[in-house]
């Protein structure tokens, strides 16, 4: 089970991103892809989560309605559209997946990709 995650950068603040993670190893079929993100000197935080057996979810109230989590299975890819960035959404975000359904706690899941660094700053 491998995950790799890509498509950070520097973007401006109100700008938009998407970050991708491709999976290789496994089939997503069964499996919970979520997207977590850490900030210097913070704690990682669960961001959102997807799966084919569940509504996809989104954990923290301050990206709500800005970010969109999809998946394109063809690609073994999981995507996380940002928009409307602000510079609290610097973080390096990092991708994981376990079996079954989705969940908020990094402890539910036991692989993990190698992060990409959003930097949200004029």
């Amino acid at each position: 089970v491998q995950l790799q995650a890509s498509g950070g950068g520097l973007v401006q603040p109100g700008g938009s991103l998407r970050v991708a993670c491709t999976a290789s190893g496994f089939t997503l079929d069964g499996h919970a892809i979520a997207w977590f993100r850490q900030a210097p000197g913070k704690e990682r935080e669960g961001v959102s989560c997807i799966s084919n057996e569940e509504t996809p979810r989104y954990y923290l109230d301050s990206t709500k309605g800005r970010f969109a989590i999809s998946r394109d299975d063809a690609k073994h890819t999981v995507y996380l559209q940002m928009d409307s960035l602000k510079p609290e959404d610097t973080a390096v975000y990092y991708c994981a997946t376990d079996e079954g359904r989705c969940s908020g706690s990094a402890r539910t899941y036991r692989s993990w990709g190698q992060g990409t660094l959003v930097t949200v700053s004029s």
